[in-house]
């Protein structure tokens, strides 16, 4: 098997995405660290692997894929025993796309709006109508989840995509466990697996803690 790099930094959620998508296919990565808030993603050197200079960014022996989904997608293709995290048939992939394209553009994109604002703005304040965006993308994918999963009765990459955020935003905007059960019954069932901790669940807890700690420091400065 050729050599996987993955340029990732753990807190990140579309990276953590990807790594709970390797450990589903068995496949080792080796990780090396950019580091956002220090500027390594700004460097020259990445910049030449990926001119968005976003993460993750995957190296599988000299092809270069950039974005989760698209990594993801990728790694499940090339390297998956089945098609049971990205089937072939039509229908179920255009479910799984949808549910990526939701975790894209709704809950990771109101995420993004709170935790930018604190981590690179030096903002010490969230304010109110981006908590209702973000609860609303919590309502969203409580009626999204009429199956086990988020895209049908078995688990996929969007799972993994929509995990990875929702454990890192519901540690600052909490996550109401009365109004949203189908919410954590399905968090339940992906802590089944026995990757879920090492993957994402440690990363996802410590980066709402991050934000809220720097939250705080902003607001002494």
């Amino acid at each position: 098997m050729s050599k996987l790099v993955l340029y990732t930094l753990h807190l990140s959620p579309p990276c953590r995405a990807v790594e709970l998508t390797a450990k589903a296919l068995g496949l080792e990565l080796e990780q090396k660290t950019i580091n956002l808030l220090t500027g390594d993603h700004l460097k020259p050197e990445f910049v030449k692997l990926n001119p968005q200079h976003t993460i993750p960014v995957l190296d599988d022996n000299g092809t270069i894929i950039t974005e989760s989904h698209a990594i993801m997608i990728y790694l499940v293709t090339k390297y998956g025993k089945d098609d049971s995290l990205y089937p072939k048939d039509p229908v179920k992939q255009a479910r799984v796309n949808s549910a990526l394209h939701f975790e894209s553009g709704v809950l990771f994109a109101r995420m993004r709006f709170i935790f930018e604002r604190i981590l690179f703005f030096g903002k010490s304040d969230i304010p109110e109508d981006r908590v209702e965006y973000v609860q609303k993308s919590y309502e969203l994918l409580e009626n999204t989840l009429v199956d086990d999963f988020v895209a049908g009765p078995s688990m996929t990459i969007a799972d993994f995509s929509c995990i990875s955020t929702i454990s890192s935003i519901m540690g600052v905007v909490p996550l109401e466990q009365s109004k949203h059960p189908r919410i954590y019954a399905w968090i339940d069932r992906l802590k089944q697996l026995p990757y879920y901790e090492e993957a994402n669940g440690g990363g996802g807890t410590d980066l709402g803690k991050f934000v809220l700690a720097k939250k705080e420091e902003n607001a002494k400065a």
